[in-house]
């Protein structure tokens, strides 16, 4: 009777993508929830240039809770010291990320977005591998599928632009300019909020498909670099 075959393990992930990684999600996990505290001295929103109690919000929420914020109790001045530091980190480490990933092609090969895969019948058939928990390509286990990619494109050239370059119009003393490319500084802290959001259901389902897909097996892969490939890959 033969052996059942060894599993194969791929060299998926490079180092300083597993080190940008990782330092973007402490980042996150620290912007978001220091956001919330600042959002919490005035938890509402408006569009244009100003904003004040009696005018007209578009949102308003009730405060979130100590167990969601940072810190857990009210500090505006210590919620703006852990924003504003973590801000920089994950705004520089994006752009190392672009310069890195350009200059060693990890985002021409890997992220790199082909017609064919915005077919409605690639789409469809990569939508019903996901379905089926069937996430990655059985000929190339490293390659990403089209909702990866249009899901990693959109955070890393859309939506973490999007929150720094908001971020930065609605910080004190930072150009005027740039808030009015929002349509007022009120107008940037909204779309700073939205993107937020976006981030965090970005963070949601990113973390369901980990668990989907093997929990253990993806993070020793961004620990290590090394992937085990699922048996239908290599049986």
């Amino acid at each position: 009777m033969d052996a059942p075959p060894e599993p194969r393990t791929i060299y998926r992930h490079r180092p300083f993508t597993r080190l940008w990684h990782w330092i973007n999600a402490l980042a996150i996990l620290i912007l978001i929830p220091s956001g919330l505290m600042i959002f919490n001295a005035h938890p509402r929103l408006y569009w244009g240039h100003y904003g004040a109690n009696f005018d007209h919000a578009w949102l308003e929420l009730p405060r979130f809770p100590g167990w969601a914020t940072i810190p857990s109790h009210y500090s505006l001045a210590g919620a703006r010291h852990w924003h504003l530091f973590f801000a920089l980190v994950l705004g520089f480490g994006l752009l190392a990320y672009m310069l890195f990933g350009l200059i060693n092609r990890h985002i021409q090969r890997d992220l790199r977005i082909r017609r064919g895969e915005l077919a409605p019948r690639a789409l469809w058939t990569d939508f019903k591998a996901h379905l089926a928990l069937r996430f990655h390509d059985p000929h190339d286990p490293r390659a990403y599928n089209i909702f990866q990619k249009l899901s990693y494109v959109g955070v890393i050239f859309v939506l973490l632009p999007l929150l720094i370059a908001s971020g930065l119009a609605i910080s004190p003393g930072m150009w005027p300019w740039l808030a009015d490319l929002f349509g007022g500084r009120q107008s940037a802290r909204s779309v700073h909020f939205i993107a937020m959001a976006c981030m965090t259901l970005f963070i949601i389902v990113h973390l369901t498909l980990v668990i989907l897909a093997g929990p253990i097996n993806e993070v020793r892969s961004m620990i290590t670099g090394w992937w085990r490939a699922p048996e239908e890959d290599h049986s």
